[in-house]
């Protein structure tokens, strides 16, 4: 009998805490393990733009006032810093046909461009129809911001934004609160909008072979779902003395509950 609850007391032990192979990211094979630098080409191709987008546009030239008409904001291309709120109102969105209204040019058609591709679009209609090479024209074009939605086992879910031009699902989940110890990183979910629809994908965060995927770069609008390990749902514990502890405790309810039957 002893040995019977022994066994199962270590069986439960096992099965219920997480190994460190869980937890850790990026892990090299075996094969690699003993190379001191590890060289990982990156798989990442320019962005294109779809609709829903909001794209933040600036033009500046020798003299400023020229170009203050092409501005959608009420302070004109001199302010500085824009929050997350401005760029909703502010900034150029895309709609469903991937055109964005940019003042005195009309309709501009940017579905599936780049920024670089956009910006030199812009400033070819601007020195063919209003402005001669003279005048120095200067556009930059930038997506405003990196918007993802993170749910599950997340230290912070919701929407996120990271203002960068590209930045990859690790950068995410860190701006996120990080992946608690039972968040599974094995299996994390990514749903990305295309323009024939959504596709789905799931990316092994403890290999280090998933920063050759194109799903480590994350794009605008992605949906990102931490799934829960089983040890969770189990409610035993995730190390192996929270384990211990719960089934020691299981343990002395049962003995009491025996004690008392008998004694009654």
């Amino acid at each position: 009998m002893k040995k019977i609850v022994f066994l199962a007391l270590f069986a439960v032990i096992v099965t219920s805490c997480i190994s460190t192979k869980d937890i850790t990211y990026l892990q090299p094979s075996t094969a690699s393990k003993s190379d001191s630098i590890k060289v990982v080409q990156e798989n990442s191709k320019p962005y294109r733009i779809q609709a829903s987008d909001i794209l933040s546009i600036n033009i500046k030239a020798l003299d400023q006032k020229l170009v203050e008409m092409f501005s959608t904001s009420s302070q004109g291309a001199t302010q500085m810093q824009i929050s997350p709120q401005s760029l909703f109102f502010n900034g150029y969105t895309v709609d469903d046909h991937g055109n964005i209204r940019v003042p005195i040019l009309g309709e501009v058609n940017v579905l599936g461009f780049t920024a670089d591709e956009i910006r030199q679009k812009i400033e070819k209609q601007l020195l063919e129809e209003y402005f001669k090479k003279e005048a120095n024209i200067f556009v930059t074009v930038k997506l405003a911001g990196l918007r993802y939605v993170i749910n599950g086992e997340i230290g912070s879910p919701g929407s996120g934004v990271l203002y960068q031009d590209r930045a990859t699902i690790m950068e995410a989940i860190a701006n996120s609160g990080d992946i608690p110890i039972t968040g599974n990183r094995k299996e994390v979910q990514i749903i990305r909008k295309f323009p024939h629809g959504f596709e789905t994908y799931s990316i092994d965060l403890t290999d280090a072979s998933a920063m050759n995927s194109p799903y480590f770069y994350i794009q605008p609008n992605d949906y990102i779902i931490i799934k829960p390990l089983k040890q969770k749902t189990w409610g035993t514990g995730v190390t192996g003395v929270q384990s211990v502890a719960t089934i020691m405790t299981a343990i002395s309810i049962i003995t009491t509950f025996l004690v008392l039957s008998k004694t009654l």
